[in-house]
């Protein structure tokens, strides 16, 4: 079950939100933007974080993935 409150919108308030994170699958570090549930077709609710490191371009992980990290993301 999820702790955080989740808007109309589909946006968790996630605490890391803005925040330096490390996402352990892929070993990239950069700022949590947002954090969003997506509903599958068998009716499981995935929540997937979206992290922005300095060069721009996002990616998507599990949120279960992402750890806060005290590293600056500045290139």
């Amino acid at each position: 079950m999820n702790p955080n409150p989740v808007g109309p919108d589909g946006h968790e308030r996630h605490p890391l939100l803005h925040t330096n994170v490390r996402d352990t699958a892929s070993r990239g570090v950069g700022e949590l933007t947002a954090v969003t549930h997506e509903l599958h077709t068998d009716g499981r609710i995935v929540r997937i974080a979206h992290i922005r490191p300095p060069n721009g371009i996002e990616w998507t992980t599990s949120v279960d993935n992402i750890r806060p990290t005290f590293e600056s993301c500045e290139g």
